[in-house]
């Protein structure tokens, strides 16, 4: 069963050499490492260029991360993968990753396998599990979050997975489709993984026994670089606006409402939560995008 890892690459050069030393020992060896990069500016291209094996698509633009991963998807569908792992380049894991991976699929209880993720040189957790909370109008959770990981979440059937590490079996993207290109990054995934569970085929399952270490925000600069606690402002216009259009493809008037309500939230945690800087320029963004998301078409 070959597996087609796709990897989505924009200025990695600082990640890239742990990753593929992560990759190139893994004890499955039938796979293939499909790279697709976002007009990088950095030596992404150069690092790639010296490594034959992969299969490498440069694009001339930043197209965004769902874009980029259906091209990585497809290449690798056409070469005739069974499976697509769709993993971050800003992470570190064990050489049984991809075995164990199968090993969990053979056992017959699910199309996508993810795996625990933690924290790049910690014991904390950032991903053991997750689902949609209704009550942060469907914003994906993560289970286990900055717990210390005790091995305490047992494997089992979840809800929702981030891409950063996803093993989905190649009937799944041919049943349900791709990932939607009107997300340009975040929010890729909950949509994706909210098909899933709406349509109810493919079941997703969450396993605890993999060492996997993601080093997050190193990619996406999802914090400000003068303060670490901080949103950036790409990350609060891309979230706000593609939360409204997740809410507005649901199409029910239940998910109008919720519309409303996640104005409110919106606003409620601007002026409660510590990762909004409390100035004039962040209050108009976040009310700015959130428009911004109904100019979005369905």
């Amino acid at each position: 069963m070959k597996i087609g890892l796709v990897t989505v690459t924009f200025n990695s050069e600082l990640v890239l050499f742990d990753f593929l030393q992560s990759v190139n020992k893994q004890d499955y060896t039938d796979y293939c490492l499909y790279v697709v990069d976002n007009d990088s500016s950095d030596k992404t291209s150069d690092i790639l260029d010296k490594d034959p094996s992969l299969k490498v698509i440069y694009n001339k633009s930043n197209v965004g991360v769902a874009k980029a991963n259906n091209q990585g998807i497809k290449l690798a569908l056409d070469d005739g993968c069974d499976f697509i792992l769709l993993v971050n380049n800003d992470t570190i894991f064990e050489s049984k990753l991809l075995s164990k991976l199968i090993i969990a699929y053979q056992k017959g209880s699910a199309s996508i396998i993810v795996p625990k993720m933690k924290y790049h040189d910690s014991k904390k957790i950032w991903f053991a599990g997750g689902f949609f909370n209704p009550k942060k109008a469907f914003l994906n959770y993560h289970i286990g979050q900055g717990d210390e990981d005790n091995n305490q979440f047992a494997d089992r059937l979840i809800d929702y997975a981030p891409i950063c590490c996803s093993l989905v079996h190649k009937k799944v993207f041919e049943e349900i489709g791709f990932f939607d290109e009107k997300y340009f990054v975040y929010f890729d995934d909950a949509d994706f993984f909210y098909r899933l569970k709406k349509d109810g085929r493919f079941k997703t399952l969450y396993i605890n026994d993999v060492e996997f270490y993601h080093k997050i925000g190193s990619l996406s600069k999802s914090r400000t670089s003068k303060n670490s606690n901080k949103y950036s402002p790409f990350f609060i216009k891309q979230m706000t606006k593609n939360h409204v259009y997740f809410l507005r493809k649901q199409n029910s008037i239940f998910f109008d409402f919720l519309l409303v309500y996640l104005l409110v939230y919106f606003l409620l945690r601007f002026f409660v939560s510590s990762n909004f800087s409390k100035d004039l320029k962040t209050f108009k963004l976040v009310i700015s995008s959130y428009f911004s998301g109904f100019k979005i078409k369905l």
